[in-house]
């Protein structure tokens, strides 16, 4: 039995490489992988390097800053920087097209800027030529064009027939056909994860984490798993075809509908079923609800007048001068937590929306194993967009901390009086500075992609299952004729 099988398979691994068209296919796929491998590579130094080095700047810059006042500090600001992940240099994901620089400062939440997209030509909203996007696209566009005939042309020329009646069963057949498209896919599949893994081992100086071993070997697996289901398609595609023509045709449009028109529907229909603010909306809503809650840089406000005269009702004073703490710093202390708390509700809110349209995107991979494999690649590759609300998130407390920080030393170190017109301003010494540290980001753990993406887990078992029930029922129904 196994060994039909392997001549079954050693047949179509023969035919495709004897048809000129498949070599140069194969070759022409193979010179864009080595391509993307490249340009990810000089990505991935050339932008962690850039981050790093404005980074190291801007925390040079902080310290340097001379004796100041804490709330003007805290109005000059800092810096996060987020950096690219080790296998972004196989899948770009969404981090072109987000952003990787925050500005960070008091009373004020900044998003994300200095994407890749927003210094680009439209060309490449079109989409960059990565590895992965070569083994999610063009890769199972290869195993169509060549498992188009495996079974279909076999029964144009009568061959079929005749296998048959030498006593080689559906079953055989199918599987050696499945496993001979297998052995082309792997002369490609093979190469590039072994490039992968050199490159992924290479930009770490090889000091790989756990958390990175697992990502990597997951990755594998979900991308042998499946390009596998796209071998086993087209053999049963051909097989249920009449004609290789028919075969042909079909494949095409199946590629055409998971790959193009699938992903771009489901994206479309879920913006519709759940709209998005626009950014300007988002932010005007945030400053009325401020503005209703408590304007801290308003000395009339009813919110900071109410605090002010229960704090000189407590200390039993007749004007905030008197307070044995710096009552300003006290109120920017209030501000900062009213309108933190407030950004992050409103951030909560924009959240849930835009977590309901990719679920709906999401739930579409249990039909699509290319929504599938792709949301599960940029997921373990750490370009996905749940890894960039986590910078996102980090960032905003990293600010919250400092700002408080900051108004913390106000309260403590400035004089409560006003200084005299001939007075100096009031200021505090510079080394205060260091006892804010530098931002840092810390990834989340492999453990969160199993959080975000276990309808794309699962539908890898849903069409494994799928194609092997499609597959028995053939083996009853199918004919040579």
């Amino acid at each position: 039995m196994l060994r039909t099988q392997r001549l079954i398979a050693r047949q179509v691994w023969a035919t495709a490489f004897k048809n000129r068209a498949v070599f140069g296919l194969l070759i022409g796929i193979g010179l864009l992988l080595a391509y993307a491998a490249v340009t990810g590579w000089v990505s991935f130094r050339q932008q962690n390097e850039t981050g790093r080095r404005y980074q190291q700047q801007a925390r040079q810059d902080w310290l340097s800053n001379p004796d100041k006042h804490p709330h003007r500090m805290a109005h000059y600001g800092h810096f996060a920087f987020r950096p690219k992940a080790p296998l972004s240099m196989f899948d770009f994901g969404m981090e072109s097209f987000l952003g990787n620089t925050i500005f960070l400062e008091a009373h004020k939440q900044n998003s994300v800027n200095f994407s890749e997209a927003g210094f680009s030509t439209g060309l490449l909203r079109f989409g960059e030529i990565s590895m992965a996007m070569v083994l999610q696209l063009l890769l199972p566009l290869l195993l169509f064009f060549v498992g188009f005939g495996t079974v279909a042309t076999d029964r144009e020329t009568g061959t079929l027939k005749l296998l048959l009646s030498q006593g080689v069963s559906w079953q055989r057949l199918l599987v050696g056909k499945s496993l001979g498209l297998l052995a082309v896919m792997l002369s490609l599949y093979g190469p590039a994860m072994v490039v992968t893994g050199l490159l992924w081992f290479g930009l770490q100086s090889g000091q790989v984490s756990a958390d990175q071993t697992i990502r990597l070997l997951l990755l594998m697996v979900a991308y042998f798993l499946y390009l596998n289901l796209f071998c086993v398609i087209a053999v049963l595609v051909s097989a249920r075809s009449k004609t290789a023509k028919t075969a042909l045709v079909s494949l095409i449009g199946l590629w055409l509908m998971l790959t193009l028109v699938l992903p771009r529907a489901s994206q479309a229909l879920g913006s519709y079923l759940y709209p998005a603010p626009s950014k300007a909306k988002f932010l005007a809503d945030i400053q009325a609800d401020v503005l209703k809650e408590g304007d801290s840089h308003n000395p009339g406000d009813p919110h900071y007048k109410g605090l002010r005269d229960s704090l000189l009702t407590a200390y039993g004073v007749d004007s905030v001068q008197k307070l044995p703490f710096n009552y300003s710093g006290f109120v920017m202390t209030e501000g900062e937590r009213i309108s933190a708390r407030l950004y992050n509700d409103h951030f909560g809110r924009l959240l849930t929306i835009y977590n309901q349209q990719n679920r709906f995107s999401k739930a579409m991979a249990i039909v699509n194993p290319y929504l599938a494999v792709r949301n599960l690649s940029m997921a373990l590759s750490g370009t996905d967009f749940a890894s960039y609300v986590d910078f996102q998130r980090q960032a905003e407390q990293y600010r919250y901390d400092m700002a408080q920080k900051l108004n913390g030393l106000q309260i403590e170190l400035i004089s409560n009086k006003k200084p005299g017109p001939t007075d100096k301003p009031y200021q505090i010494d510079r080394h205060h500075w260091e006892e804010i540290p530098d931002f840092t980001y810390l990834s989340p753990g492999v453990a969160r992609v199993f959080e975000h993406e276990a309808i794309s887990l699962l539908a890898f078992a849903f069409w494994a299952g799928l194609l092997g029930l499609i597959a028995w029922r053939f083996t009853k129904t199918l004919t040579a004729i």
